[in-house]
């Protein structure tokens, strides 16, 4: 079975997958732009297959009526997106220790992207949420 290790900067958070991950997901979206300064990058795991030491120190901010965005209280580190109803949370991939073999996948809500960057990847685009 896949074990994966990671938490936020200060390591106040630590995780522990088990478990295949889903491939990236790069969103462009504002809101993904907002909390990291680019983009977001992100897989998930089913909730069940992971576990949290110092989930105490997770805040969990509702950015919209569907989901909220958890971090670290105390050094700022962007660590999950949360939809409602769903068994499953996403990681951002930089949050991980080490090498993790994590393939890419798409682009979402690209027609929200920054005018600064440019998408340079041969990956599937679309200009929302997948369909």
């Amino acid at each position: 079975m896949e074990i994966n290790e990671g938490g936020c900067l200060c390591g106040a958070v630590r995780f522990k997958t088990r478990g295949k991950l889903r491939e990236l997901i790069f969103c462009h979206c504002s809101q993904c732009r907002k909390q990291t300064g680019l983009y977001y990058a992100a897989t998930n795991v089913l909730d069940r297959e992971m576990e949290v030491e110092g989930v105490e120190n997770v805040t969990w901010y509702r950015s919209s009526d569907e989901a909220r965005r958890g971090f670290c209280r105390h050094c700022g580190s962007a660590l999950f997106w949360k939809a409602d109803g769903l068994d499953y949370t996403s990681i951002l991939a930089g949050t991980f220790d080490g090498s993790v073999a994590l393939e890419p996948g798409y682009h979402i809500f690209c027609a929200d992207k920054g005018h600064y960057y440019d998408i340079s990847d041969d990956l599937p685009r679309f200009a929302g949420s997948r369909p």
